[in-house]
């Protein structure tokens, strides 16, 4: 099971019935965030989430409606007498935006692991999961995100009986360990079938459409992209500063072949994103024009 909550869906300021486009994502225990702009920390309580068991916070760039939400975010988990390290992504130049914005949370009870992008895509591997960054097309480096949960073959005990592997051992292979007793080796592909689908879910925002999101969200449960603009007279507007429109996100979503889209990161201007979803369906029949909050729990199929 993979909770997915959109905390936020404005660009580039917090407005009273919109907080900055953020995505918490959570699964067995951990807990993802990608984004954190000013207000992040708001949003996620309005959720009724605490900011303390975050491991992870993902950045797709450093301007200030996707980050500057960090150091009050830091200061919160600190007081919430948060002990165990933290882990942040993004973009080269990591370090130095995120360090520099520290001056003013200088002392925290936990640790910070920076792990900086320096590819053009980059995976990065945890307990169960993966994310995958991608770069796109903004008037700075941006990256955008995918968390893919991975899923084991099915145990086979037909298999794991003919081949005399004790029954004490079949969990821990279940769950990836190999183990090694009385000069015998036992290896999960002993006991597993094939891998089996897993969960995948895309984010993508303040970009130009590229190839490189089309070819990220395929095979993805939900995608969720930036629909700065409604308003079809805007897209020059959307060129020159580097954004999308829906329309181009939808046509992202219809070629990537993904179930459902979210759009987010709306422009201030957009009072009432949904007035666009009729002509915005005739693209892409499954979209969403999302509001904060808005919550998905996403689980394996049945096999």
């Amino acid at each position: 099971m993979l909770d997915v909550s959109l905390l936020g869906t404005g660009g580039m300021m917090p407005l009273p019935y919109r907080w900055l486009t953020a995505l918490m994502l959570r699964y067995n225990g951990k807990s993802i965030l990608i984004d954190c702009g000013e207000g992040t920390q708001i949003a996620l309580r309005e959720k009724g989430w605490s900011p303390k068991p975050i491991d992870i916070i993902c950045f797709t760039h450093y301007h200030a409606d996707h980050i500057s939400g960090l150091p009050g975010m830091l200061l919160t988990m600190g007081n919430a007498e948060r002990t165990e390290p933290l882990t942040l992504i993004g973009p080269k130049g990591l370090v130095r935006a995120a360090g520099a914005m520290r001056v003013i949370a200088p002392e925290l009870p936990f640790e910070i692991r920076y792990r900086e992008i320096e590819e053009a895509e980059q995976i990065f591997s945890f307990d169960g999961f993966q994310i995958k960054a991608f770069k796109v097309s903004h008037s700075v480096v941006c990256y955008g995100y995918s968390m893919m949960v991975e899923r084991a073959g099915r145990f086979d005990r037909e298999r794991a009986v003919a081949q005399g592997i004790p029954m004490k051992f079949w969990s821990r292979l279940q769950k990836g360990e190999t183990i090694q007793e009385d000069g015998r080796q036992y290896t999960p592909e002993d006991v597993l079938g094939a891998a089996r689908k897993g969960l995948k879910v895309t984010y993508c925002t303040d970009t130009r459409p590229v190839e490189s999101i089309t070819a990220n969200a395929a095979g993805s449960d939900l995608l969720i992209l930036e629909g700065m603009y409604g308003e079809p007279e805007k897209l020059s507007k959307a060129r020159e500063n580097r954004h999308m429109t829906m329309y181009e996100a939808a046509g992202i979503a219809d070629r990537a072949g993904v179930p459902e889209l979210w759009l987010t990161h709306y422009s201030p201007s957009l009072l009432h994103p949904e007035e666009y979803l009729k002509d915005v369906r005739k693209i892409f029949p499954q979209t969403i024009a999302a509001k904060d909050g808005r919550t998905v729990e996403l689980n394996f199929d049945e096999e």
